[in-house]
């Protein structure tokens, strides 16, 4: 079941590699030691985990990444260069420039300020602290379904932050945020394009008209939800967001969720290239190589993985971000399985619904019963499923939580695997 043609594509990348820098005279490198027999050890250690890689793992934000990214990735740990400085990774700078501008590109911007990231909660990081640097002392808001990263990163920020109240699909409220904005101190608000918790997406053009009455700057958190901007089968109010993705003041996406990429492997985009001066900084041994600006002096973090944006790069040229495309159409088939599973849960009188998914994510709760239990006997019969805790609200519930099942169906397999998920969820929910 794992995929098996990366270690000998990487094979013959390797000798074409050594052959490139066969003018230097041949030494003998440290002595490889006992690598077959740890390497089963770690095989069998790696194999206590949840088979992320397999359709019938249908729970958490995981998915294997593709095998150019794993190949070029592992290639890359040859050279092993180190994105801050060209110094330590002249190519593989070029390559992240590259892909980071096909990222903007996606988003409708060609002059743009960005890089890659370790995750999103460093990409979430550099973006409030342009927003907190150009708005000082300002309040940074979110919804009160965003990623709990926002409150923390004020937090360290030293910002002031406050939550937004949602509707009852989980999307922020734009009269609870007009509320807010009243009060003249907020200095960003975040939109979240697909929460992690279900998958929902905030109004962005509601925002974008406070925007006008109110002045402040929109961060787009899509760290999750980003690339559907190239699906074409999202709802009417959904495309609408997306189609309004261009407006915002920065953006961050994950290309280790829907990009296919290794972990870690986010990425902060900024609409304006000036924001670059917010992030200078003396260096007495690192920029002499070059005159070009180098990806350290535009990045709050240091020492970055060049072979991360040697994945992406490899994975960009098998997978262009091009609408209809071979990767858009990956996305439009997530998102028919997770409607499918959500049809499926509508009609059946021993779950019920909050709403249909947005984008991939579906969540649901037993009519009767114990959602762990379920969660348990499913897991029983290899179909691994997630739980949250939600509002009541979205049930319809008094309850000011309710601990729910919940699926991201994030492989293009998942919508070839519904009749097989179904099939153990109701023998789960039977038992």
């Amino acid at each position: 079941m794992l995929e098996k043609d990366t270690p000998r594509a990487l094979e013959e990348a390797i000798r074409s590699l050594e052959g490139q820098f066969a003018a230097l005279p041949e030494f003998s490198g440290a002595a490889a030691g006992p690598i077959g027999a740890v390497m089963g050890e770690v095989a069998a250690r790696l194999g206590d985990n949840y088979p992320y890689f397999h359709p019938l793992y249908a729970g958490q934000m995981l998915k294997p990444p593709h095998p150019v990214a794993r190949a070029a990735y592992a290639l890359a740990t040859w050279i092993n260069p180190n994105n801050h400085a060209l110094d330590g990774g002249r190519a593989s700078s070029e390559m992240e420039r590259e892909a980071v501008a096909q990222l903007a590109a996606m988003f409708g911007w060609r002059e743009h300020l960005g890089h890659l990231t370790g995750g999103g909660t460093m990409a979430n990081l550099e973006a409030l602290w342009v927003a907190g640097s150009l708005n000082p002392g300002k309040k940074i808001v979110a919804s009160a379904q965003s990623h709990y990263t926002h409150q923390r990163i004020s937090s360290v920020l030293q910002l002031p932050f406050a939550k937004v109240a949602t509707e009852a699909r989980g999307r922020m409220d734009p009269a609870a945020l007009e509320e807010m904005l009243k009060e003249g101190d907020v200095g960003c608000v975040v939109a979240t394009l697909g929460t992690t918790a279900t998958g929902s997406v905030d109004p962005l053009p509601e925002i974008l008209a406070l925007r006008q009455r109110y002045g402040f700057r929109v961060h787009i958190d899509a760290a999750y939800g980003g690339y559907f901007t190239l699906a074409d089968n999202l709802g009417p109010e959904t495309r609408s967001a997306f189609d309004r993705i261009r407006e915002a003041d920065s953006i961050v996406i994950d290309p280790h969720k829907h990009g296919l990429q290794p972990y870690g492997c986010g990425c902060v985009l900024f609409h304006d290239p000036g924001v670059g001066t917010l992030y200078k900084h003396d260096s007495p041994a690192t920029y002499f190589s070059s005159r070009q600006q180098h990806l350290g002096e535009i990045s709050l973090e240091c020492s970055r993985p060049g072979a991360s944006a040697v994945a992406l790069w490899a994975t960009l040229r098998v997978l262009p971000l091009a609408p209809g495309g071979a990767f858009a159409q990956g996305l439009a088939s997530c998102r028919r399985a997770a409607l499918a599973l959500h049809a499926r849960l509508s009609a059946d009188a021993r779950f019920v619904t909050p709403f249909p998914p947005q984008l991939d994510i579906a969540v649901w709760k037993p009519q009767k019963g114990s959602a762990q239990r379920i969660f348990d006997e499913a897991a029983r019969r290899n179909l691994h499923l997630a739980l949250a805790r939600l509002p009541g609200t979205f049930f319809g519930d008094p309850a000011p939580e309710i601990l729910c099942l919940r699926s991201v169906l994030m492989k293009p397999e998942h919508e070839q695997w519904i009749d097989r998920i179904w099939e153990i969820l109701d023998q789960a929910a039977n038992s």
